[in-house]
This record gives structure tokens, sequence and C-alpha cells, in this order.
């Protein structure tokens, strides 16, 4: 659940302001199974955040309605309307956007967590979204203070998310993305 831009500022305020640790240490594979099935219900986490973000979806037959096929994403980074269809060179058209970054997250205290911690982290609902790949690429490992979504409508509700994962997996942040954070959500209140 995103909290609202005004929680999200006092949950902001109860965030431990640290620098970054080692990047050097960082390794994607320390976050364990990519889209591991989490929630047990038979589908990997990139096809169950494909069938809740889009509309109009077809599946792969004999899958239980697990492998997405086709879909509508509106995507709220960009404000786009992006037709998904599975398949070499249009795949990556629709990507899963980690909305806080893995690389960043290792660097805020999830170096510090259990391989089992970091594997739920990387596969949790909570932490992903589907995005137009142009724009999760130019994110990268990238924190508020140097990206936000290309939509300035979605600022507020991105930074209120972005938050709400740091204080539900208690990971701290960095001074710069801190006060992006603060500048944002106490424009979204006024």
């Amino acid at each position: 659940l995103t909290p609202t831009a005004a929680a999200a500022l006092k949950q902001l305020e109860q965030l431990t302001v640290a620098a970054p640790a080692d990047q050097g240490t960082y390794d994607r594979d320390l976050f364990g199974q990519r889209w591991a099935d989490i929630d047990r219900n038979g589908c990997g986490q990139r096809d169950d955040e494909l069938a809740r973000a889009m509309t109009d979806l077809t599946f792969k037959p004999g899958t239980h309605d697990c492998v997405v096929l086709t879909g509508i994403l509106h995507d709220p980074y960009t404000g786009q309307t992006i037709a998904f269809q599975r398949g070499q060179g249009t795949s990556e058209l629709v990507q899963i956007d980690h909305f806080v970054p893995l690389a960043w997250a290792w660097r805020q205290g999830a170096s510090t967590w259990t391989e089992e911690q970091r594997e739920y982290f990387a596969n949790d609902p909570l932490n992903l979204q589907a995005t137009d790949g142009t724009a999760n690429q130019s994110k990268s490992d990238r924190g508020p203070a140097e990206w936000m979504p290309p939509s300035t409508a979605y600022h507020c509700t991105y930074a209120a998310r972005f938050v709400g994962v740091l204080t539900t997996y208690q990971l701290t942040v960095d001074q710069a993305d801190y006060a992006a954070l603060q500048a944002q959500l106490s424009s979204c209140t006024s």
C-alpha cells in the first residue's frame, strides 16, 4: 500500500540517514532467484506483476493463467499506453522495475540481510512496477535525487511509495535522496 504524501513525509522523518555502503560488494545473484514464486501461486513474480499491472490480458494456454502473452499497460512512469506482446524483441518494451533498486538497497542496508530476505525483497510486489523498458533502463540503480519518472503526474505517488518500501524494509536513506524525497513530498502536501 502506498502511503499518502503526508504519511510518507512522517515516515521519511523516521528513517535513518546514512551514507551508502561500499557498492563494490554488490552482486545481483545475492538477491536470489529472479522472479521467484514468493506467494506460491504457481506463477513467477514477473508474470504476476504483468498480470497485476495490465489490462486486456491473454495467457499462454496450459500455464494456469500464469504466462502473460499480451496485454495493455497504462504506464504510470511515462503516462504512455504500451501494447505488450511476449516474444523476442517485444518483451523488453515492458519491464519490471524494482521501485527501490536492488543495488541501491544493497548500499542502504540490504547487504546485512539474509539471502532469503533479499530474495523476498527482490520479488515483493510492494517493490515491483511494470513500466516502459526505456524508462526502467534510464533509472538503473539511481535513487530519487538522480531519477524521477518522466511523468510529473506520478512524482507524488513515486516518492510516497519509495518511502513506503524503505519503511517496510527498514532501509536507510542517503542525504541526497532524503532531501529529494522531502522536497517532493512537501510539494505534494501543500
